[in-house]
């Protein structure tokens, strides 16, 4: 066995031997990312109760987060790019539970917009930089998998957001803030200890592929000279389109249609949601590993499959006034609409200079944060002009038709360059 072999089988060794840890830590990460992004909005009369302020001001605290999240991404993607992928991780997750603990002692609105600014300042460098880390590790038959267990996190930490308001009406606004500020920041310290950047793939610079250091703007140019990362960008801005559009406006669907109360129509929009969700997540991660191993793009198709099934679901559930087989439909496209979520990142690595995956993404989530406040604007723009919200289904129903013609389009880097 050659020298270069050698080195090549112990770098591998390392890598596959911390590859699960480090989706079990950022497990944890990811769930708390979202937790302390989303639990101020469950608290809403808590926190009005003791610092006055308008409707319009309170939607402004979640705006304020979103838009300086969306704005920020494609930079902090950049970043995880240039730099350690985890130690962006970990600063990342410090600095936002450094300000969720000082959300717990603000007195005034502009002090609580300006912690909501900084949060999403510091969580926008967070999810571009795991993503990638995560593909780092897992480069063969479990990439897909080990994602979507990072996005079970996520959905866990999203669908806990109601904890906030349990401790909010226990005791006083601040107090969740201050319990999940100080995990985060000794949470963060554990991670200095135990987070580690991928082992580079030594075989790749023996052989003289070393990469150039990665500047944004040619990063940025080099994205968006290719054909298929355009079409995976709108792509996923229609898919953004749609999933707002059906989950924003899915309450509203129930209580209309089906004469059901307000608590009722937000159980069946959400209890049953979030677990099949969770089961598409890894089901569609499964999937599409076992597949990938025989087809190369069965990261692609898996998606494909799961929106041609997801489409006529919508569709026929917007138009039948039977409930139980509504909300099983409605289940069903919760199911197989994750299979693209979780295979996003993967895909992308398929697509893209390797340089330059945490950037991508940073972009895409841009994107899709834009696109999805455009898809509820629209939902409320129909709804005013007397569109029924079933009509609005329909539509959303022929867009994920859409989306699995573009997503279908898109070439993988090896099939371009054999042409």
């Amino acid at each position: 066995m050659s020298l270069m072999q050698s080195i090549v089988i112990e770098s591998g060794s390392k890598r596959s031997s911390r590859a699960w840890l480090v989706v079990a830590l950022l497990f944890f990460v990811g769930a708390l990312n979202y937790l302390d992004r989303t639990m101020i909005t469950t608290m809403r009369g808590s926190i009005v109760h003791a610092i006055p302020m308008t409707d319009t001001q309170f939607g402004l605290l979640t705006s304020i987060f979103l838009w300086v999240y969306g704005l920020l991404s494609p930079f902090a993607g950049f970043l995880a790019d240039r730099f350690n992928r985890s130690r962006v991780i970990i600063s990342s997750l410090f600095v936002w539970s450094t300000v969720t603990l000082l959300t717990s002692y603000v007195t005034t609105f502009e002090q609580l917009l300006a912690t909501r600014a900084l949060m999403g300042i510091s969580e926008a460098c967070y999810i571009p930089a795991a993503l990638a880390l995560i593909v780092d590790y897992h480069r063969s038959s479990t990439r897909s998998l080990a994602t979507g267990i990072n996005m079970v996190g996520i959905m866990i930490g999203s669908s806990l957001g109601f904890v906030g308001g349990w401790i909010a009406e226990k005791h006083e606004w601040g107090f969740a803030f201050h319990i999940f500020g100080l995990i985060g920041i000794i949470y963060s310290v554990i991670l200095a200890f135990t987070l580690r950047d991928a082992p580079k793939n030594i075989a790749e610079d023996l052989s003289g592929e070393i990469k150039t250091r990665v500047n944004f703007f040619h990063g940025t140019r080099d994205l968006f000279s290719s054909r298929s990362y355009i079409l995976l960008l709108i792509f996923w801005g229609l898919f953004g389109v749609v999933g707002w559009m059906i989950m924003g406006w899915l309450p509203t669907y129930y209580n209309e249609h089906f004469n059901l109360s307000q608590g009722m129509a937000g159980l069946y929009a959400t209890g049953y949601f979030y677990p099949t969700a969770i089961v598409g997540l890894l089901l569609g991660g499964f999937l599409a590993d076992r597949w990938s191993r025989t087809n190369p793009r069965a990261r692609i198709l898996v998606p494909i499959i799961g929106l041609c099934i997801a489409a006529p679901c919508i569709f026929i559930a917007s138009s039948t006034s039977i409930l139980p087989l509504t909300v099983i439909l409605f289940m069903i496209y919760s199911l197989t609409r994750t299979f693209t979520d979780v295979n996003m990142m993967p895909i992308l690595c398929q697509v893209v200079d390797d340089r330059f995956r945490a950037t991508g993404y940073g972009i895409l989530n841009l994107f899709a944060t834009v696109i999805g406040g455009v898809g509820l604007y629209m939902g409320g723009v129909l709804r005013d002009s007397q569109v029924n919200l079933s009509l609005v289904y329909r539509f959303a129903s022929l867009l994920l038709i859409i989306c699995a013609l573009l997503i279908y389009r898109i070439r993988l880097k090896k099939e371009s360059e054999s042409d």
